[in-house]
């Protein structure tokens, strides 16, 4: 097989989420916009051959970096990595205080083995939805007066609720939900008077743009196929005259 063939070879769809991986990096990195995104994620699940599927990501990559190739080889599918997730160490933050007022922890931190926070008049939110671990098993220490805090865990990760509620509560609802292999567990304790902690389970947003672009790539598929099956779109042949 010649150089000059690749480009006419029929992509498959493991080759299409390749493409599409390299684009969702370069939306989070900021060198697309949405509209760019999603223009180019529509071409990459319309694109039938590597030569309708390399000009997608051929400009992205930064000076000085390779730009990526489609691979012809087929590569192991990424695990969930929750053993890259748990890192050990102290934990970027142990405790947080809002006095008639607010806090947050979200994003990339990492969560250490006993996570104390207080909310007296005022909020608090705990996101461990893109967070690190420090061990395998964290706990959450939460005191409620008068105010709140929600804390909330990706999916395939284990709660366990142990607080005590005076004229307050705790939320159980995320509780008896198995969790993944090699997953954290996160164990909610404190105390809430007059006040409450929430437990909810959300996907972070590169998983509902996941999902959202393998609702499109569906959809483009239906299109297609469509069209395929449309007597109108089919060329008549020389034999039906």
């Amino acid at each position: 097989m010649t150089d000059d063939a690749v480009p006419d070879l029929r992509a498959s769809d493991a080759d299409r989420e390749r493409v599409a991986d390299i684009l969702r990096d370069a939306l989070a990195e900021g060198r697309l916009d949405m509209g760019e995104f999603e223009e180019r994620l529509d071409a990459t699940y319309r694109a039938r051959t590597y030569g309708e599927l390399a000009p997608i990501t051929r400009d992205l990559p930064a000076e000085g970096v390779t730009a990526p190739a489609v691979s012809l080889h087929k590569e192991p599918a990424a695990g969930p990595g929750w053993r890259g997730r748990i890192v050990g160490g102290e934990g970027s933050s142990t405790w947080a205080v809002a006095v008639m007022s607010g806090f947050q922890r979200k994003g990339r931190w990492t969560v250490p083995r006993r996570f104390t926070c207080v909310a007296f008049w005022g909020g608090g939110e705990i996101d461990l939805r893109e967070a690190n671990f420090a061990d395998r098993e964290v706990e959450i220490n939460a005191i409620a007066v008068m105010g709140g805090v929600d804390v909330i865990v990706p999916p395939g990760v284990e709660v366990v609720v142990r607080g005590i509620g005076i004229m307050g509560g705790f939320d159980h609802r995320e509780e008896g939900v198995p969790g993944e292999p090699g997953a954290p567990r996160v164990i909610v304790t404190g105390f809430a008077f007059w006040g409450g902690v929430g437990v909810q389970r959300k996907l972070t947003r590169a998983e509902k743009l996941r999902i959202r672009e393998g609702r499109r790539r569906e959809k483009l598929e239906r299109k297609e196929g469509g069209r395929e099956l449309d007597p109108s779109r089919r060329r008549d042949s020389p034999w039906e005259h």
